[in-house]
């Protein structure tokens, strides 16, 4: 083979492989921190980006919001109670600078931030808060978090207490302690409605006691009542008999007065 070929040949690869070291491609998600001689030169917006090989070196930061779970903690709370807590936390680089000059690894240093805050939160807190405050304890976590990662170029935009594991005996307690509350709000309220009831007797009461022909009615009333399901008893009210005898100790007075020849005797 000709030298001049080989020697062309040589030099047209060695074209292509610094061109491919020159060219860098930063995605609309990414910025680039270009970096010559280690030191830090600017920021590379998205798109088709130039560098010098071997001098400068473009490392890509990405700006999505990264989903992270925080594994659950053992954390005694304020109370005394052991409990198992996962949670999980969203961040996003903000300053792909500081992301890549002020710390060597955000994602790990996030997560371990992440547990440390959350146990020192839930600790802060007795069990009932911690199952009844869970935003609020959500607003200390990201609190805290923001304050740590500013520094790192990082903002956490949302923590959320994901799982909250209780001992079983802890569980037994509390179905107690909710059977009980149910039952004392049953009690309040059979009692109220008796209440309600007596009150509403005694007006009824007082209603009869004006108008003698309502308890006769309402007597009817239960006879017929009795009788729809084709019952073979009949219960008379104690009202209705004593009314029958005397009309009955009626009639016998009419009868001995019309065998006597008196007059009869109106009834009043």
């Amino acid at each position: 083979m000709d030298p001049t070929t080989v020697i062309a040949v040589v030099v047209v690869i060695l074209l292509l492989i610094v061109a491919r070291m020159s060219i860098r491609i930063v995605r609309q998600y990414e910025k680039g921190v270009l970096f010559r001689l280690g030191r830090v030169v600017g920021v590379r917006e998205p798109g088709l980006r130039l560098i010098v090989p071997v001098i400068d070196r473009l490392p890509l930061v990405s700006l999505r919001i990264v989903t992270m779970p925080i594994q659950s903690q053992g954390i005694i709370t304020q109370d005394n109670v052991s409990v198992d807590v996962s949670a999980v936390a969203y961040y996003r680089v903000v300053d792909a600078v500081k992301s890549i000059v002020a710390i060597e690894n955000v994602a790990a240093a996030i997560d371990q931030i992440a547990q440390t805050t959350l146990r020192k939160v839930v600790g802060q807190h007795t069990l009932d808060q911690t199952l009844s405050e869970t935003a609020r304890i959500n607003a200390d976590i990201r609190q805290i978090l923001d304050v740590l990662s500013v520094e790192w170029g990082v903002e956490v935009t949302l923590v959320e207490l994901k799982d909250i594991q209780l001992p079983e005996s802890m569980k037994r307690a509390m179905a107690r302690q909710a059977e009980a509350e149910r039952e004392k709000r049953a009690k309040i309220i059979a009692a109220e409605g008796e209440a309600i009831a007596a009150t509403a007797l005694g007006d009824a009461s007082d209603t009869m006691m004006a108008h003698p022909l309502a308890l006769q009615l309402r007597n009817l009333q239960s006879l017929v009542e009795i009788g729809v399901d084709k019952n073979t008893t009949v219960v008379f009210p104690a009202p209705l008999m004593s009314t029958i005898g005397e009309l009955s100790a009626f009639l016998a007075r009419e009868g001995q007065a019309a065998s006597a020849g008196k007059p009869p005797i109106k009834a009043a």
